[in-house]
């Protein structure tokens, strides 16, 4: 009998058991969203592996499912749920018309968290008060046209130091000399000046940027990222990216104090610049905070400033002089148009003012970054409450990251997207709003309400260094007559495959 009331209450446990799971599986499944379609994944790893295992670049394998699974779909990548979209009209209504609603981040790996402060910067913060208050004071107080304007004399400076250092590169090689290298040193030297407003000899230049190098180097993904539970096995790269984090800081601090000494006492230092984007920080009101930022926090922002323009611009221009090599008719007009610009006074060099002037080379510039924008994904965006885009859910904790050559690339967007053809955008044929506002076509910058705001600095900078570049020098292939690789691949930033040599030549 007792066996018998045994067996009855172990069936009726089960029972139970099996009652209750089955409720709250429906219950679970009734909740799940109702996600844009992707490839089917593993338990608990999602589609990570299928990524890890293809063997291609993240890119690639995004390239390859549009078209098996159109323009919005989902990869499932660990404990990360990526929605990707690559349809200009998809972006517009995400980022525009529904701008507020995709205006925040995601959650930080816990490495991008030390480095960001918790993501105390501009790109990073969540949509919020401290977002606000910190690009309010980078666009208004250091990246308005006019305070751009301000730092003339330090780009001339720069441009000047650019030609000089190619010039005895090719003294040296015959005439050969590395594209990339010669313009990233360029755009970091201004960008170094305009953050810091102390003069930097060449040797602390250096040791800056392999700073920041060791910085972006060590925020390159890891597995763990995406699978926390397999974070122990990844102890000395954490314990790497403090040791990294303790050296930004240990180095970039005595600059700062350097830099509000120099404030408080004004006239000590002769060198000095009579502003910088560090004197904006300082004092800082943060909207839901009674102190200004720490050390640490400045360190940040100054590493977001430099590490924001210095890559993105330095290889537009190693892109636009590979386009420019390939496509030597663009090469000469665009040296035509200097020469009607500045005329033929060799002395006369082509500064931003003449650049406003000249239609072609801004087609030119246009033309580039549709078809080479800075990186294959805008910044991940991610929604502040659950909405819709396409008949989909898009939960709060979705990544929403943007497949940039979707929309530059699109055939229904640009007549022969593959051809690199600046005379799209003088004819009047075809023409793109950079900012997205009218209709998105291309955003090398981003759209929106979290659009790039050093987007007015770079694109001066990008202009009048090929500008500058062209007017001086004719390039050529090297070696001799061989055939440009256009293959790109991501480091900081899409660059190309095999970094740039040119054959230059000094204009007469």
């Amino acid at each position: 009998m007792a066996v018998a009331i045994h067996l009855f209450f172990t069936f009726l446990a089960f029972l139970l058991s099996g009652l209750i799971f089955f409720l709250a599986s429906r219950k679970t499944k009734s909740k799940r969203p109702n996600l844009p379609p992707g490839p089917p994944g593993w338990p608990v790893v999602g589609n990570l592996f299928q990524v890890a295992r293809s063997g291609k670049p993240f890119f690639k394998y995004v390239d390859d499912l549009l078209p098996i699974y159109g323009p919005i779909f989902t990869l499932r990548m660990g404990t990360r749920t990526m929605i990707i979209l690559s349809d200009a009209k998809l972006v517009h209504e995400a980022l525009i018309e529904k701008g507020s609603l995709f205006a925040t981040r995601p959650r930080e790996n816990p490495t991008r968290t030390i480095f960001s402060c918790n993501k105390f910067t501009v790109n990073a913060a969540l949509y919020g008060p401290v977002w606000r208050s910190l690009r309010r004071n980078m666009v208004q107080n250091m990246l308005s046209s006019s305070r751009i304007r301000e730092f003339r004399e330090v780009r001339n400076k720069a441009m000047d130091k650019l030609i000089n250092r190619l010039k005895a590169e090719a003294e040296a090689t015959n005439g050969i000399v590395w594209v990339l290298k010669n313009a990233r040193f360029a755009v970091f030297c201004i960008l170094l000046a305009m953050c810091f407003g102390i003069d930097m000899d060449e040797k602390t230049i250096e040791k800056m940027d392999q700073v920041m190098k060791s910085v972006l180097i060590v925020l390159d993904p890891r597995i763990d990222d995406y699978l926390p539970i397999l974070s122990p096995f990844f102890s000395k790269q954490r314990k790497r990216a403090r040791e990294v984090r303790k050296e930004q800081v240990d180095f970039m601090v005595p600059f700062i104090e350097l830099r509000r000494k120099m404030l408080q006492n004004p006239g000590s230092d002769k060198t000095a610049m009579s502003f910088s984007y560090l004197d904006t920080l300082f004092d800082l009101k943060i909207e839901g905070r009674t102190s200004g930022p720490s050390n640490e926090e400045l360190v940040t922002l100054c590493s977001e400033f430099l590490n924001g323009g210095t890559d993105t611009t330095a290889t537009a221009v190693e892109w636009g002089i590979a386009q420019l090599i390939a496509n030597p008719g663009v090469q000469e007009k665009v040296y035509d148009e200097i020469k009607r610009t500045v005329g033929d006074d060799p002395d006369r060099k082509v500064d931003e003012k003449d650049v406003e002037k000249m239609p072609y080379l801004q087609a030119v510039v246009k033309e580039l970054l549709r078809k080479h924008p800075p990186t294959y994904f805008s910044l991940t965006h991610a929604v502040t409450e659950a909405t819709t885009l396409a008949g989909y859910d898009i939960p709060t904790d979705a990544n929403v990251e943007i497949f940039l050559p979707g929309i530059g690339d699109d055939p229904k967007l640009w007549a022969h997207p593959e051809r690199f053809d600046p005379e799209r955008f003088v004819s009047g044929r075809e023409d793109a709003d950079i900012t997205g506002v009218t209709g998105v076509k291309m955003m090398p910058f981003g759209v929106g309400r979290r659009i790039c705001p050093g987007l007015g600095m770079a694109t001066v900078h990008v202009h009048l260094m090929i500008a500058r570049m062209v007017q001086e020098f004719e390039w050529g292939a090297y070696p001799p007559k061989s055939k440009l690789d256009f293959t790109g691949k991501l480091e900081f930033t899409v660059v190309m495959k095999d970094a740039l040599r040119a054959l230059i030549k000094p204009r007469a």
